[in-house]
């Protein structure tokens, strides 16, 4: 942990540097969009860590707590070290481009970067791309909330109250009392905590017993806050309630970090694990090229490129602001993954294994649980066979923190805290994505009826946001974690080539060519693992799935989504090497 913490700090205090004064020259006297354009809904200039809580918020969803949690299959080092050297060479590099690309451009989403710099043909291969991908990733995202919340009233009362909390909130900031952001936090980190606390008296009642959902009924609950959000002005629901479990979020990985410092639990998976080279219960391939779409957000994520050019951008009061903003708050999601890797092999194999694999699955392991009995009792829920990786990685988290002095008393309290934590992180993803995702519908049908493109159109938002939710909700109801991760991680890490390609291509134009090895590189590598991945993963995963009974439509959609998302990235890439080719004629 002090290792990675070193490692962090010296990225970004040298590396982010040289990114912001050398390659693309941040300006603090420029206009930013936000006040150029400013309108009070989507352009508004916002305080930089005001800003900075709601992209962290935006961009950290289930990614960097889930993937290095099931990813640690194949053993605690390999996910370990390319969340470190990932983080500070390919993902923050990538949010940083975009970010600062989008707002030198008025905001324009990478869509129309790419259009832009790339041509039309580039542009429409990246739209349609970037909703395939982004319907991908908030199924993959909301199957974590729907197997950490289903049958918890508790986490369900909790995770609910946050919402309410974030309404008023935002009406306190910019209604009520304007900008009194101190007060409005006051009393948002107050409510969420007596959320938690409260909340250990609901099951049992009337209110536990409405409250008490089905997998479907999570589901549902989450389709509609996604539609609500994705429609409301973003100053009443998104930022506030960003920047509210921005709180939560940051708080809890600080009090994480100085637990594990404090108590040192040992590392109870192995550096290396039986699975490295296939045959795991839980992702069925080779450690390579797996672990890095496993891991997928923690490292590098596409779906940052989205946020980094829709609502952040817009809200840049200051282009000095975007260093903290685009490289700093994807260090802080890098730290996030290495926690949760931290925590969730904390766990006895055994257990981490019986929490994380159905149980029909994992009888054939031969193994047996250690604590899993124990855990159980002490959190009040039965946790066998809680696939998805929110449910182990809330119970090492529990761990940790009932070791604390005086905490032993108080699991289940710390286990529903960890799971509202972890829910608070999927669900600003997926109201975010939602949003971005009608954007992006939006302009593809403009394409055909030109008023459906107008953002602030009524009618057009809630078509599109219906349209986008009725996606994802379809491959949740559908899907399982062993179908829908991978996926998730290969339409994720799809689009981080795109977004680097886009940005390689950007460098190039602003006459920054001898700089574009800071994209391209981290772009050639992850599109060597991905696409690698991809087809290993049609073949092997999809297309099998396609011959059990019942699951041949899905089976086939799923191979056929994954081809078309590796045939959109190799367009991508090819137009940029035709870029560098132009770089070396002009030798820039």
């Amino acid at each position: 942990m002090l290792g990675a913490l070193c490692v962090l700090a010296i990225g970004y205090r040298y590396y982010s540097a040289f990114l912001a004064a050398k390659v693309v020259c941040l300006d603090p006297h420029r206009r930013t969009p936000a006040h150029i354009h400013y309108d009070g809904s989507n352009y508004d200039p916002t305080h930089k860590w005001v800003l900075f809580g709601h992209h962290f918020a935006a961009i950290a969803g289930a990614g960097p707590l889930i993937g290095p949690v099931l990813a640690a299959q194949f053993g605690f080092l390999p996910g370990f070290l390319w969340l470190l050297i990932g983080v500070v060479l390919a993902g923050a590099v990538q949010d940083f481009i975009i970010l600062f690309a989008s707002t030198r451009r008025g905001g324009k989403s990478l869509v129309e970067i790419a259009r832009q710099e790339m041509g039309p043909g580039a542009g429409l291969i990246t739209a349609v791309a970037v909703l395939f991908i982004i319907i991908v990733a908030l199924a993959g995202l909301g199957l974590a909330v729907v197997n950490a919340l289903r049958e918890s009233s508790w986490g369900v009362f909790a995770i609910g109250s946050s919402i309410p909390l974030a309404l008023f909130m935002g009406l306190y900031m910019y209604r009520i009392r304007k900008g009194k952001i101190a007060e409005a936090t006051v009393i948002g980190v107050t409510g969420l905590v007596l959320a938690v606390v409260f909340g250990r008296y609901i099951p049992g009642t009337a209110l536990g017993q409405a409250l008490t959902l089905s997998s479907t009924g999570v589901t549902l609950a989450m389709a509609v806050y996604g539609f609500i959000a994705s429609v409301l002005p973003v100053w009443l629901l998104l930022v506030p309630r960003d920047y509210l479990s921005s709180y939560m979020k940051v708080g809890t990985i600080a009090v994480l970090i100085l637990g594990i410092l404090w108590i040192n639990p040992p590392i109870r998976q192995p550096m290396f694990s039986v699975y490295m080279n296939g045959g795991g219960p839980i992702i069925a391939g080779k450690w390579f090229p797996f672990v890095f779409i496993t891991i997928a957000c923690g490292a590098i994520s596409g779906f940052h490129a989205l946020v980094g050019s829709g609502t952040t951008p817009k809200m840049i009061s200051n282009e000095m602001d975007i260093r903290p903003i685009g490289y700093g708050a994807m260090l802080m999601e890098g730290l996030v993954g290495i926690t949760a890797l931290v925590a969730c092999s904390a766990l006895y194999p055994g257990d981490y294994f019986a929490i994380n694999v159905p149980a029909a699955k994992f009888a054939g392991l031969g193994m047996a649980p250690t604590n899993l009995a124990m855990l159980s009792q002490q959190v009040g829920e039965n946790v066998a066979g809680r696939t998805g990786g929110a449910v182990s990685l809330a119970l090492g988290m529990a761990q940790v923190f009932t070791a604390l002095p005086g905490m032993k008393p108080f699991m289940s309290y710390w286990y529903h805290f960890a799971i509202l934590f972890e829910a608070l992180f999927i669900l600003t993803t997926i109201d975010a994505g939602t949003r971005v995702g009608r954007f992006v519908l939006q302009e593809l049908l403009g394409r055909i009826y030109p008023p459906f493109e107008k953002t602030d159109s009524v009618p057009s938002a809630v078509v599109a946001s219906l349209i986008v939710v009725g996606a994802w909700v379809y491959f949740i109801l559908t899907g399982s974690v062993s179908t829908i991760w991978p996926m998730f991680g290969i339409a994720n890490q799809l689009l981080a080539v795109i977004a680097l390609s886009v940005g390689t291509v950007v460098l190039i134009h602003m006459g920054k060519g001898r700089y574009a090895w800071v994209t391209f590189l981290p772009m050639v590598f992850v599109a060597t693992t991905t696409l690698t991945a991809a087809w290993q993963s049609i073949w092997q995963n999809f297309l099998p799935l396609a011959h059990l009974p019942g699951k041949a439509f899905i089976g086939y959609l799923n191979a056929g989504m994954t081809f078309f998302m590796m045939a959109c990235a190799i367009a991508i890439v090819i137009q940029t090497l035709h870029g560098l080719r132009s770089l070396e004629y002009r030798k820039i």
